[in-house]
């Protein structure tokens, strides 16, 4: 709940593996934007990389997958 409807969409595309030019294109933002909300995302869940946001996210019982 500590994150935005935006911060969460954006999350969840990330964790889904997609890039910061990828994200931004789907949800119509700059690649910029998209670098700004997911700092924050990493600062309000206190994670440092991309494989803590993954692990958060399946603590919150998400389906979260990284696809390389």
């Amino acid at each position: 709940k500590r994150l935005t409807d935006r911060e969460r969409e954006v999350f969840e595309l990330l964790g889904s593996g997609e890039a910061n030019k990828i994200i931004a294109r789907m949800l119509g933002i700059s690649p910029r934007t998209v670098e700004v909300h997911r700092a924050r995302i990493h600062e309000k869940l206190q994670a440092s990389c991309l494989a803590d946001l993954v692990r958060i996210a399946r603590v919150a019982g998400k389906q979260v997958s990284i696809a390389n």
